[in-house]
């Protein structure tokens, strides 16, 4: 059996079935630099995600439909973000995002540093606030130079202390068997890949039909870059009606925003006001799925958190997304994909495998965009349990899980690298549509998964933020 193939079993057997006969996973070259089987395990959650599609589908019609992924497809999506363009550059997101390995001469300090233990850390600015705590930490001039100086002057596990006591970003690297033996990961280990939970008790909730899967099924998107926004993507591409709400006063990349908000409706809303606040729980309550990232505790003490919702909305399903994990000494770290490659061991294999002599991060968002996709499925399967039995749920995904799931899948031998063929211009064409989008005419990728009968589709153009009032069609 293929290493997608195992991958799409497992993921059946989390959703409570068995791989079915209708599902194809096309499995070409690699096209990515890494020995680890990103792009099966990313092809095989589309797949998955398709798979419960068809069949909530299936249980309105009365018939089934065909669901086909492929690996290549599956390694473009993982770095999707890259192949977006547009049209009128005085309209469109204001820069591209740095290289994901950060750092450089004369740049903020992110990325990997050497430490005075022979460690290494992984230092990542975040946005402005975070920025700034870690560069004063860190000392002035706030560059990679500079504080390469400085991080030769810590003990690696230190400075990660430091980090995390000052609620900043940052990480020691760690090998696999280092992160499997600490608390954090022999938490992990209990919990499977996708957490699915029955919280409260409600009537079944049919869903309510439509041309699409998950037509008419709401969904509030309260997340950030890149793996919420990215399940939320993944639930519109089915036919749901997403409202993404933003704060004013939170940093957003806007790159980004053009890459994961397709088929989003888009509105602010302030929490930290009364009215802003008041105005969330009244979409809530005719609201289906809830998504969010936030850190752990943010949203309870705003009355937000899941049982808070089941209550106000029975049979909601709360989705979270974090980076290490929702239980433990970690679970309140802020995180980000990097930093999760870097505790989990990846950043440690994958710098071996290169034969560098440091960690390195796989190329493009691995985690981010593959537990993006998990959370979409485990959503999809709450709400198959919630149409059959009823019930509230609460759905949870992180970083950390994913990628010692990746682990977890085998490492392939040399001879993988040896094989890798990049995407050519003409492969990407081929996946990519156009779209009238907010930010002018674009040309970006589809959704990486086919339905025979019921495409996957965005119906809406991505806008930018706050276009829309915070309120359901």
């Amino acid at each position: 059996m293929s290493v997608a193939s195992t991958a799409f079993s497992q993921l059946m057997k989390l959703a409570g079935r068995e791989a079915p006969d209708f599902v194809t996973i096309e499995e070409g070259a690699p096209a990515m630099k890494t020995r680890f089987q990103a792009e099966a395990a990313a092809a095989a959650v589309l797949a998955a995600t398709g798979t419960i599609a068809a069949d909530l589908r299936r249980q309105f019609i009365g018939r089934g439909q065909s669901v086909s992924a492929s690996t290549r497809e599956a390694a473009a999506a993982l770095v999707s973000f890259v192949h977006q363009s547009f049209e009128d550059a005085t309209r469109a997101p204001p820069s591209r995002p740095a290289d994901l390995n950060g750092g450089g001469r004369g740049t903020p300090a992110m990325g990997f540093f050497a430490t005075q233990d022979g460690r290494h850390i992984y230092l990542h600015p975040s946005f402005p606030d975070s920025a700034a705590k870690l560069h004063k930490l860190m000392g002035e001039p706030a560059d990679a130079e500079a504080v390469a100086k400085t991080t030769l002057t810590w003990n690696a596990m230190d400075l990660e202390n430091a980090i995390a006591a000052a609620g900043i970003c940052g990480a020691m690297c760690r090998t696999p068997e280092e992160w499997d033996a600490s608390e954090q990961g022999r938490i992990l280990a209990t919990r499977p890949l996708i957490e699915v939970t029955k919280i409260a008790d409600s009537p079944p909730e049919p869903l309510p039909g439509g041309d699409a899967p998950l037509s008419g099924v709401r969904v509030l998107d309260l997340t950030r870059v890149l793996a919420g926004p990215t399940c939320a993507r993944t639930l519109a591409q089915y036919g749901a009606d997403v409202l993404y709400i933003a704060s004013p006063n939170l940093p957003a990349t806007a790159f980004f925003i053009s890459d994961t908000n397709h088929g989003k409706l888009s509105a602010w809303l302030d929490l930290k006001t009364p009215e802003g606040l008041a105005q969330l729980k009244d979409l809530v309550k005719t609201t289906d799925v809830f998504g969010q990232g936030y850190r752990g505790g943010a949203l309870e003490r705003m009355g937000l958190g899941p049982l808070d919702l089941a209550r106000l909305r029975p049979g909601i399903i709360y989705t979270s997304i974090n980076a290490y994990g929702h239980e433990g000494p970690w679970a309140q770290r802020p995180g980000w994909e990097q930093l999760a490659q870097t505790v989990t061991g990846v950043a440690h294999l994958h710098g071996e495998h290169m034969g560098a002599k440091a960690p390195m991060l796989q190329p493009g968002a691995v985690a981010d965009y593959t537990t993006g996709f998990l959370a979409a499925l485990g959503t999809l399967i709450a709400l198959d349990r919630r149409a059959r039995f009823g019930g509230s749920y609460c759905v949870r995904v992180s970083l950390s899980q994913t990628l010692t799931w990746l682990r977890g899948l085998g490492i392939a031998g040399p001879e993988h690298l040896a094989a890798v063929q990049p995407h050519s211009p003409e492969e990407i064409a081929g996946w990519q549509v156009d779209s009238q989008s907010g930010f002018g005419p674009m040309r970006h990728l589809r959704p990486p998964v086919t339905l025979s009968e019921t495409p996957a589709r965005w119906a809406r153009p991505v806008v930018p933020l706050g276009t829309h009032e915070p309120a359901w069609p």
